[in-house]
């Protein structure tokens, strides 16, 4: 953890975040959960998520202080019956009557942004930092317009209005989160946004001309197009699917830097993420191999050293007085705590 040279070190502080966790302490929790999984027929599952979230949670460390994971297995249990619950009443509905699975999916269009929502303030509300409870205060309204909307604008131009999409789903994500009553913001600028699309984009222009490329190289030594095609289109998904993954990452983490670097915390307090993305774009590669080859024992190590990566390139530029201003938070947010754990557990990859 590293401190920048300012003319007063009480009045500025810079220091990234560290992981303290290690591969063979998770390798007990991660061994222990499968086997619990498998032996109820996935029912521990919700359970195992929780010890993994607080193990990691736990281990994160920012200025001296862990974060902690409050949520409890039956809570995102209860969360998944009612979700299952709903997913089995619509296709009963739509095998009764075509009419009913139509409704169905306006359901679902409609639900989504309103489950969305629901997760993010339950992942925010079971998560705290020095005793104070973090908050999420977005509407479904406005999950809608960055989740749904933004992805069909996404999808439509073909990417080109990614970066706008993008700004809709950061600006709603930070800009209604808070830290006990002090609120997150972000200002984001399509240009910056753009900036860290165009290696993307380049990414899947080249991978284009190289598909068509060994598509013209295949085809003569196979008996013709026709077969050189049949060739190539059997392992287009597979070729699909990762060029697709490794494009995605790499915009994925280029949005990541420029919208925690563009957010405050209580209008002063700067964060920042600096992952270098073509080495964290081989660090999820060589962890996938790794995980196969060893038929997923080195799945805790991979996950360890994801996390670790991570933090080393995310931190946080704190001004004024750092005991001051964690004093009067702390004071303001410590309110924010038991009630907000009696809510269902919809807690889910976003």
């Amino acid at each position: 953890m590293a401190l920048v040279d300012t003319p007063s070190m009480a009045a500025e502080r810079f220091e990234r975040a560290s992981f303290n966790g290690s591969a063979t302490e998770y390798f007990g929790i991660w061994i222990v959960n499968i086997l619990l999984t498998i032996l109820t027929l996935g029912i521990y599952s919700a359970w195992a998520k929780v010890r993994r979230k607080r193990y990691f949670y736990g281990n994160t460390v920012l200025l001296d202080r862990a974060f902690e994971y409050h949520a409890k297995g039956s809570q995102i249990f209860i969360g998944r019956l009612i979700v299952i619950g709903a997913l089995v009443v619509i296709n009963v509905l739509g095998v009764i009557h075509p009419l009913f699975s139509l409704v169905s999916w306006l359901a679902i269009v409609i639900g989504l942004p309103w489950l969305i929502r629901r997760s993010l303030r339950f992942n925010a509300r079971v998560t705290s930092y020095r005793n104070v409870r973090f908050d999420f205060v977005g509407s479904t309204g406005g999950a809608f317009v960055a989740v749904t909307l933004g992805g069909m604008v996404a999808f439509l131009s073909l990417g080109f209005l990614a970066p706008l999409a993008s700004r809709w789903l950061w600006r709603y994500m930070l800009n209604n989160l808070r830290y006990g009553d002090r609120a997150f913001s972000v200002n984001l600028r399509l240009g910056a946004l753009y900036r860290a699309w165009l290696l993307p984009a380049l990414m899947f222009v080249l991978g284009g001309i190289i598909f068509v490329a060994l598509f013209m190289l295949v085809s003569p030594q196979v008996g013709g197009a026709v077969t050189g095609l049949n060739v190539v289109m059997s392992f287009f998904p597979f070729l699909l699917l990762l060029v697709y993954g490794l494009i995605g990452l790499v915009y994925r983490t280029g949005v990541r830097n420029v919208a925690l670097s563009a957010a405050l915390l209580d209008g002063r307090h700067e964060l920042l993420s600096d992952i270098p993305r073509l080495q964290y774009a081989w660090i999820i590669i060589s962890n996938v191999l790794v995980t196969i080859l060893t038929c997923g024992l080195m799945r805790p190590w991979a996950a360890v050293r994801t996390a670790r990566f991570t933090n080393e390139h995310t931190g946080i530029r704190t001004h004024g007085d750092l005991g001051e201003i964690f004093s009067e938070i702390e004071a303001s947010g410590s309110a924010i705590s038991a009630e907000y754990i009696d809510m269902e557990g919809f807690d889910f990859g976003f």
